[in-house]
Formats: C-alpha cells, sequence, structure tokens
C-alpha cells in the first residue's frame, strides 16, 4: 500500500511540474525572450513586417550599404526596395561608414517608437531576427520573409541616425 501511495505521489509530482513547465513557455517564450542585460533588447511578440526566414529555402540577396557622407548625413543604399509577398530575403548588409549602425526592419510607427525608446537608452542594442548591428568595416545578414502586404521601413535606431537620413522603405505587394 505505501508503495502505490509513493508512486501516485510520483506521478502527480510530476504531473504539476509539466504543469509548470509548459505555462513558463507560454509566458516565457524563449525563441524570442525579452533580453535583460541591459545592452540587448528582443521582442517577445510577432513581427508586423513577416517572420525570420528559413535558411533552407531559396531568397532573393539584396545588398545593402550604410553610409556616411561628407556632409554628415547617413543612409542606406538603396533606400528604396520591392518585394513580393510571400518572397524571403537575405539582405546583405555592409557598414561602408566610420561609426557603428543598424538596420532594424518595422513599420515606420514601430521604427519612430522603438528610435524614441532607444534615445532613452543608447546603450540598447537589438537582438531580433529583423534587425543586425554592425561596426565600421563589417558585414551581416538579416534573413527574412514578407509575409504581408503594404509599406515597410527600415532604419538605423542608433540615436541621431535615423534623423540623419538613415532609413528606407520597403514595399511588399
Amino acid at each position: 500500500m505505501q508503495t502505490r501511495t509513493l508512486v501516485a505521489a510520483v506521478v502527480v509530482l510530476g504531473m504539476l511540474a509539466a504543469g509548470v513547465f509548459a505555462l513558463r513557455e507560454t509566458l516565457i517564450p524563449h525563441e524570442h525572450a525579452e533580453a535583460d542585460d541591459g545592452h540587448g533588447h528582443a521582442h517577445a511578440v510577432g513581427f508586423s513586417a513577416g517572420e525570420p526566414g528559413n535558411p533552407r529555402s531559396p531568397s532573393r540577396t539584396i545588398e545593402v550599404a550604410m553610409i556616411e557622407r561628407p556632409d554628415g548625413r547617413m543612409a542606406f543604399e538603396p533606400s528604396y526596395i520591392e518585394v513580393r509577398r510571400g518572397e524571403q530575403v537575405l539582405f546583405k548588409t555592409r557598414n561602408r561608414g566610420v561609426v557603428a549602425h543598424e538596420m532594424v526592419v518595422a513599420t515606420l510607427a514601430e521604427n519612430l517608437a522603438h528610435a524614441e525608446e532607444m534615445k532613452r537608452n543608447p546603450d540598447m542594442e537589438h537582438i531580433d531576427p529583423n534587425s543586425i548591428r554592425l561596426v565600421a568595416g563589417h558585414e551581416g545578414e538579416i534573413l527574412w520573409r514578407f509575409t504581408r502586404a503594404g509599406d515597410f521601413d527600415f532604419s538605423c535606431l542608433i540615436s541621431g541616425h535615423r534623423e540623419a537620413g538613415m532609413f528606407g522603405k520597403i514595399v511588399v505587394r
């Protein structure tokens, strides 16, 4: 009888532990969990401009340069991109400037709001699949699938960079 009671208690405890683990996974999704080190930032929800790409699926490559001009203006080249809804794009980014830059793909409203947040937290860096930060002279990639039609924005949200002209438009048809 004692063995049956002990087995029943172990089974109940196991079920409770599984329930707590499932609840934790619901409340704290590990794939896009919020970074809490004071220097990084990740979103815990979906993305407005689509979803992270699948490296095993075909994609179109678009090269994007991050530059600074002699007059102090900053820019992406190109600053206008058209894609088809459902298309997967590999953005090959290269920082050709002398300071760090980033590229964040979202809606214009989201990027403007996030730029304000970054002014309050200038050490924040993005660690989301829809963004990349590069120091001068470095290259990187964003693999992205555009699942919704519409106009989207890509910006450098480092304080002052968007205001200096470092933004672009992605039109998804």
